[in-house]
């Protein structure tokens, strides 16, 4: 009989064969990854199981044992080769080819790679898998030099984690400020100034070159200077693995194109995760997220439909990010905010900064704050008073209306 398959095995494919468990279906689940690991989750990767503190059964998403009882197939270490969407087949890298009732996608994405002199050097990393963090973690030790490329979340988190453990951290970003791309000139300067408090050397207006060694990096070159080190970590963004979905005639474009309902151009396959380029009605425009809330609940919404279950995907983009003993929560996109409203004591580490449109409240940013973060899911799209807001006194239930 022919299976619910789905392709790609992290935060998406999981949450996608229990959903589908959950919503009834008692037929066959397989789930294909080309690692040697069950669903697990990303984020810890560059924080807590990047420092040690985390083992691999903090990881993993579910333990093995919920597949066993599930009666979901792993078949990791295997790669999807090519999809027949007439035929409702995939044929795998060890040469099977399996019918599919109906097909998720969950493909995920890879780092966007540097590509110039030397960064086949050994040495040089990018962080994505387990595999990834366990290779980093190896060539970690106090007093060595690490050199961060790239001033996003996770080059900020990898080098939270790596000052702590008592290395020398330069991060290197191209643009003017670290975050430049996903937040507001006000919260970059907050965290340069947190990272060079605790140690970190942040160089904006830097952008690399080449790096250098005889056979592993010694050298990362930049236009005018050059900074010496023992490892690299480049994070300069991921690009979508639309690769299969294109070559099998399924609709791309910055992601694989779904509709509200988490289904492709192509009957019986469904899409989620990052790999999806996806309608929100609630922001009124297409988004391609890289967003484990994004992941778990388009997940949720494709296993619903593919059991046929109408159901639709629309919820407000949310993220976080671990610096430090800092958690960031950020609530929508601070970019569609015309009016900045600041509520608590960035010198205390503890405070929210809600962005407005027109009054109405848009976005979030919340440090320490998870209060006034879940609070402010509730509050985008109502018309608030500004000064009403920013008093902490307020109790925010009150603005809800």
């Amino acid at each position: 009989m022919p299976a619910m398959i789905i392709v790609g095995a992290g935060h998406a494919a999981g949450q996608a064969a229990a959903s589908l468990r959950q919503t009834g279906h008692e037929g066959d689940i397989v789930i294909i990854g080309d690692e040697p690991h069950i669903p697990y989750q990303r984020p810890p990767l560059s924080k807590q199981y990047l420092a040690d503190e985390h083992g691999l059964d903090k990881v993993y998403l579910r333990p093995e044992k919920f597949y066993v009882d599930k009666n979901v197939t792993m078949k990791s270490g295997t790669r999807v080769e090519a999809i027949d969407v007439q035929k409702k087949t995939v044929t795998t890298s060890d040469g099977e080819t399996l019918a599919y009732e109906k097909l998720a996608l969950t493909t995920g994405s890879r780092p966007r790679r540097l590509n110039i002199e030397g960064s086949e050097l050994d040495g040089v990393h990018y962080l994505r898998t387990i595999a990834d963090a366990d290779a980093i973690k190896s060539e970690m030790g106090a007093g060595k030099k690490v050199v961060i490329v790239g001033g996003g979340y996770i080059g900020l988190e990898v080098a939270a984690v790596s000052v702590v453990a008592g290395l020398e951290v330069h991060v290197l970003e191209m643009e003017q400020r670290i975050l430049q791309r996903v937040t507001t000139p006000a919260m970059s300067q907050y965290y340069h100034d947190l990272h060079s408090a605790r140690g970190v050397h942040v160089h904006t207006n830097t952008a690399v070159t080449g790096f250098s060694g005889n056979g592993r990096v010694r050298k990362v070159h930049c236009s005018d200077t050059a900074f010496e080190a023992d490892l690299v970590i480049v994070g300069i963004g991921i690009v979508p693995n639309v690769e299969l979905a294109e070559a099998a005639g399924i609709d791309c474009d910055n992601g694989i194109l779904v509709d509200e309902r988490c289904q492709t151009s192509a009957p019986h396959v469904y899409a989620a995760g990052d790999c999806t380029n996806h309608p929100n009605s609630i922001l009124d425009r297409r988004l391609r997220l890289e967003s484990v809330p994004n992941a778990m609940e388009q997940a949720r919404v494709a296993a619903a439909n593919m059991c046929g279950i109408d159901k639709i995907y629309a919820s407000v983009p949310w993220f976080w990010s671990d610096q430090y003993e800092l958690k960031l929560q950020m609530v929508g996109f601070s970019a569609d905010g015309d009016t900045e409203v600041l509520r608590g004591d960035k010198a205390r580490n503890q405070f929210a900064v809600f962005y407005l449109k027109d009054g109405a409240v848009v976005a979030a940013d919340a440090v320490n704050s998870p209060k006034e973060f879940m609070l402010s899911k509730r509050l985008v799209g109502t018309q608030v008073d500004a000064e009403a807001l920013a008093n902490p006194d307020t109790d925010l239930k009150t603005l809800l209306g």
